[in-house]
């Protein structure tokens, strides 16, 4: 059902245009499998942003290297807006993390609308949760928590949409977990929560869900969206969000001489849009090996696709195993967590422990093992209140990508079961 869609030249091909994918230039070989925490790089993604970051212009003048940069950072806006979200209006905002976009927009929504109310999930990201219910009781607003299923790990969406009522301002909902990979079917909750009321901003924390999967904010009729392109193979430095026609008529910080769609303030850095650009062409690159078109915004949904497809397989393999290795739902001493079936609605993360040992220690005893992998425990802010939503007190994130191989994961595998029998001795 799951099948590999890159032929050996292709897979290999891809992989060499990420940096250090199997090893670390000082601590040696090693797979990298975090990169829901921060991903592998595409390598042109920071060589092109070095070779700008060295020439002195600035944007804000008239000079031919200036008149480049603009042009550039008005196409990436382009690029963004209708090649990766499908957006046939709409801003973009940027700052320098995701999470100041969302708190900056949660903060423009509720200080300039009349209401009683807003609504999320127990599962989102500490920065729009947060977010939300700090300027909800700045704002003596109702903050109303929709609970995922514990058992498929999904927010459903009559869940949301009960909450919801003449004097909700906004509803915010993540785009996928970063703790099990759920894809939430945000098309249809947002179609719940707006037939309770037509008038909510409907936004979604895409940072964990836009690199591993298609998005389409005027489908999913989304005010809001925000993601990180350093989660996306390229550098830190930079968040953006999509902000609707609607969003960015209400009261936002900008210079007063400039238009309502503007949110970016000062002088913008050239290089950090030159870093995403290139991930976006990275993304048609792969689709121009399937499809035979010069639209971009079809050959990125092409790419993004199968992207998705090699990913799913990967999946597939790391909890199935094969004719060589067991995979983790049948390995004796691993255990999966929201293990849902339907792997077409998961992205690429798998939320584990092995039995008997603590998980802090256990990602230390892979991290000896020449694996890079990551605890989600509720010891920590990030992850507390998402850990325990879904009833648990903590986990094993295992989160390859793409460029990964069924050698890498036979290998994830072979360690996971020596350290199984490590801790059963």
């Amino acid at each position: 059902m799951y099948s590999n869609p890159f032929n050996s030249q292709l897979e290999e091909a891809i992989r060499k245009k990420f940096a250090f994918v199997d090893f670390d230039p000082n601590y040696g070989p090693r797979l990298f499998f975090d990169n829901s925490g921060g991903s592998l790089r595409l390598s042109s993604s920071v060589t092109e942003r070095y070779t700008l970051d060295l020439l002195p212009d600035c944007p804000e003048r008239y000079h031919a290297r200036a008149n480049d940069f603009n042009q550039l950072m008005d196409s990436t806006r382009e690029e963004v807006l209708s090649t990766v979200l499908g957006a046939k209006s709409g801003s973009i905002i940027t700052e320098l993390t995701a999470s100041q976009v969302f708190f900056n927009v949660v903060s423009v929504i509720l200080e300039n609308c009349q209401g009683t109310n807003v609504v999320t999930t127990n599962v989102e990201h500490p920065s729009a949760y947060d977010s939300l219910k700090m300027y909800a009781e700045k704002n003596d607003l109702d903050f109303r928590v929709a609970e995922a299923n514990k058992e498929t790990g999904f927010v459903d969406p009559e869940s949301v949409a009960e909450l919801v009522d003449d004097g909700t301002i906004v509803v915010s909902v993540i785009s996928a977990s970063n703790i099990s990979g759920n894809i939430m079917d945000i098309k249809t909750i947002g179609k719940e929560c707006k037939k309770k009321n037509s008038n909510i901003f409907f936004i979604s924390d895409a940072v964990q869900h836009l690199p591993h999967g298609l998005v389409d904010v005027e489908d999913m009729d989304l005010d809001f969206l925000n993601f990180a392109p350093y989660k996306f193979f390229a550098s830190r430095g930079l968040g953006i969000g999509y902000a609707s026609e609607r969003l960015s008529q209400l009261t936002h910080h900008k210079l007063n001489g400039k238009d309502s769609s503007v949110w970016e303030l000062g002088s913008p850095a050239p290089a950090v849009f030159k870093s995403f650009l290139e991930v976006i062409d990275y993304v048609c690159w792969i689709g121009e090996h399937f499809i035979n078109s010069r639209n971009r915004r079809e050959l990125y949904i092409e790419g993004i696709t199968k992207i998705a497809e090699k990913e799913r397989y990967l999946l597939n393999l790391l909890l199935e195993g094969d004719a060589e290795i067991e995979g983790l739902r049948s390995m004796a001493g691993a255990k999966v967590f929201v293990d849902y079936a339907d792997l077409t609605r998961r992205d690429l993360i798998v939320a584990m422990e092995i039995e008997g040992l603590d998980h802090t220690k256990a990602v230390a005893r892979y991290q000896e093992k020449g694996v890079t992998v990551y605890e989600r425990v509720n010891t920590s802010i990030y992850s507390k209140r998402i850990v325990e939503s879904l009833g648990l007190t903590g986990a094993i994130r295992v989160s390859p990508l793409h460029v990964h191989t069924k050698d890498d994961i036979h290998q994830f595998l072979l360690i996971t079961k020596d350290l199984i029998h490590q801790v059963q001795k």
